[in-house]
């Protein structure tokens, strides 16, 4: 195998021979099963090939541009209205100053992965690397398709709207594409009635449903309607972004009344709102049970920080980071109202607060009822915890406190087409966990077995808890 640089090389993060053989012999070739991104479908559909590197690469990142505002960068080469090549340019000045950030490592990794590019990428070789890089891209072999194919994808899940056509789905399913594309089912916005712009979206699923919501019960009918179209389409999973559990104690009388304020335009509550939230959020996962779909819960952002910032590019350009929420109570007592009516589906908890490791680790052991192998799953390292250090402490919480032999694995969680180097980084962090502890005596150099586990962590175990 050829080593691209004496930085990244065959056995790069893989400390000693153990994790070079699980890593190499085992985990390196199995495919990848990425069941939580943010890929445009459309993009996909039609097999989309892009103009340069920019416009796949930077274009949407919010990594990069946190980074690049970081040092000093103006938004004008960010966001603005500079150039693609200004804006690689600006990248290229900034990738040097991000060391020991895993941007570094995801740069490196994703052009040697993708164009063979194995040279630093800095101000100096910036153009010829963007003149490369690009020139490839607009060739057949580099669309959309092709790289993922490329990086061995066997099933992937983008993220949709309730509202969604599913159109772009529908015509890759009658397609040739190897690569299984399915849909996550994300009903957000039909949940946050404290939000402005509540009403409007509700509207617009009422056209998608083609059913009158003018009341709580026409509003769960709209959902449920909704939710059947999905799984119509091949939809077995959903996701929700929130801050924490909504658990709070309602009636239906007063989940039909605050819809009826909102609807009238009266201000409410926060109590109101929690509880209005509380009854959703019920309602749906009863009925991804009843689906048999898995549920994702992304637990812990604070969104929208700098508001001003916000007025001027929009929510999910780069203003969201880690919050402090507290989180056990009210998970423990959503998770525990599902169980006990028997609804509790298969179910994936992202935390975002490294605080909160071990509390959520030891949180799935409470409803993992022996019906299905890891029913309930403390997710992997999400958004700002998905570098190195993140995947490690997330992976010796799961170890510890539950069994890291049933874990699902890693998602890239990304926008970008170029993002799946990211899933062979979480390979070679995980080979080298297993293989420093065989080194160190506190595992049995039992390569075949342990190489087993690598392997279903990797891939076998999501194949089988997503029955893709």
């Amino acid at each position: 195998m050829n080593q691209p640089t004496k930085f990244i090389h065959d056995n790069f993060l893989l400390e000693n021979k153990y994790a070079q053989e699980l890593y190499h012999d085992y985990a390196r070739d199995m495919p990848i099963i990425d069941y939580h991104n943010h890929l445009n479908t459309q993009e996909i559909a039609e097999n989309r090939v892009f103009n340069n590197i920019s416009e796949i690469w930077i274009h949407g990142d919010h990594y990069k541009w946190r980074a690049m505002r970081s040092l000093g960068v103006a938004e004008k080469y960010i966001t603005g209205s500079a150039s693609d090549l200004e804006k690689f340019e600006k990248w290229a000045f900034t990738v040097p100053y991000t060391m020991r950030n895993p941007l570094y490592h995801w740069t490196h990794m994703e052009l040697y992965r993708y164009f063979g590019i194995s040279e630093l990428l800095t101000p100096k070789s910036a153009k010829s690397i963007y003149a490369e890089a690009s020139e490839k891209l607009q060739t057949p072999a580099f669309s959309c398709q092709n790289l993922l194919s490329g990086m061995n994808v066997d099933a992937l899940c983008t993220t949709d709207d309730p509202i969604d056509s599913l159109e772009h789905h529908q015509k890759l399913a009658k397609s040739d594409f190897k690569t299984k594309v399915s849909m996550s089912f994300r009903p957000d916005k039909a949940i946050f009635i404290g939000l402005d712009s509540y009403n409007p979206y509700i509207q617009k699923l009422a056209q998608a449903s083609g059913i009158t919501i003018d009341s709580y019960d026409s509003l769960c009918d709209a959902l449920r309607n909704r939710i059947t179209y999905f799984h119509d389409n091949g939809c077995r999973v959903c996701d929700h972004g929130l801050e924490h559990l909504y658990a709070e104690d309602f009636t239906e009388s007063e989940v039909k009344s605050i819809f009826k304020k909102k609807q009238e335009g009266q201000a409410l509550t926060q109590n109101e709102v929690f509880k209005f939230q509380s009854a959703v959020l019920l309602y749906l996962s009863e009925l991804y049970h009843e689906f048999g779909w898995v549920q994702q819960f992304h637990l812990g952002a604070l969104r929208n920080n700098n508001s001003r910032m916000l007025a001027q590019l929009g929510p999910d350009t780069g203003w969201d980071s880690i919050g402090d929420f507290k989180q056990a109570q009210s998970l423990s007592k959503f998770l525990n109202t599902l169980d006990s009516k028997d609804k509790l589906t298969k179910t994936i908890i992202y935390n975002l607060n490294p605080a909160d490791n071990e509390m959520m680790a030891a949180m799935i052991g409470n409803f993992n009822d022996g019906s299905i192998k890891g029913k309930v799953q403390f997710g992997s390292g999400w958004w700002f915890l998905d570098q190195k250090q993140g995947m490690i402490d997330q992976m010796n919480a799961l170890s510890n406190i539950g069994l890291i032999s049933c874990f699902v694995g890693m998602l890239t969680d990304s926008r970008s087409f170029l993002s799946f180097p990211r899933h062979e980084y979480f390979r070679r962090i995980l080979c080298n966990l297993f293989g420093k502890d065989i080194e160190n005596g506190e595992l049995p150099n039992d390569m075949e077995w342990i190489g087993k586990l690598t392997q279903d962590i990797c891939y076998n175990n999501a194949k089988e808890y997503f029955d893709f």
